[in-house]
């Protein structure tokens, strides 16, 4: 499956998360999320950011209650909450949120 990101095809898997991680790109979150019917915002990039930097250091994506914790830690306590993160990924903050961060799904999500 692909998607087109600025007249350029960018593979992914069914499930919408990229073949090839190093292809991620700003422009490809906002595609992904477009289809998805959702308008990405500086809260949405906060949280995209904070996991692609959990990945850099993990070497795999935040799965939801570590992505909670991680949450608390990096942006406080108001934002470390599952209703905060599901007011932002309504399809589930850890695997939308990886898909829109160009990470792997995360382990233990189905």
């Amino acid at each position: 499956m692909n998607i087109d990101v600025n007249g350029t095809p960018i593979a992914t898997d069914e499930q919408g998360y990229l073949i090839n991680l190093d292809e991620w790109s700003q422009e490809l979150a906002t595609a992904l999320a477009q289809k998805d019917a959702l308008d990405l915002t500086d809260s949405h990039w906060e949280v995209i950011n904070m996991m692609r930097g959990f990945y850099q250091e993990n070497g795999t994506a935040p799965a939801m209650r570590a992505l909670i914790k991680l949450a608390k830690k990096e942006l406080g306590k108001d934002k470390g909450d599952s209703k905060y993160l599901y007011h932002l990924f309504p399809y589930g903050p850890a695997k939308q949120g990886s898909r829109y961060a160009g990470l792997p799904k995360p382990t233990g999500c189905v």
